[in-house]
């Protein structure tokens, strides 16, 4: 299991599930968001006015990859899975949407 803040697949999670595939043999990845993730409700522009008001910190140059559209999120990370070039052609992703209040998942890729 790789879990981050909104389940996206990043660079960093893209690289753990290639080091699982191809030391630990894993074949198939389930990318899980959400409905009503945090980072569906703000923006990366609106967290960085935040963090920096809060630390002082320089947070220009970071990408905390939030969206606006949970099932397009989901959609966007199975298919940086699926064209992934570090991943053999065999290899299948397929994406879901958890629903916090009835507890049901939801297909969307």
């Amino acid at each position: 299991m790789i879990r981050n803040a909104g389940g996206v697949v990043s660079d960093e999670a893209l690289r753990s599930l290639i080091v699982s595939h191809w030391l630990l043999g894993t074949e198939h990845a389930y990318v899980i968001g959400h409905l009503d993730c945090g980072m569906a409700k703000i923006g990366d522009e609106e967290l960085r006015t935040k963090l920096s008001a809060e630390t002082g910190a320089d947070t220009s140059g970071v990408d905390f990859l939030t969206f606006s559209d949970v099932d397009q999120a989901v959609k966007d990370s199975v298919a940086r899975i699926r064209t992934s070039e570090l991943l053999s052609d065999d290899f299948t992703a397929t994406g879901y949407v958890y629903d916090v209040t009835t507890g049901l998942l939801r297909s969307v890729s």
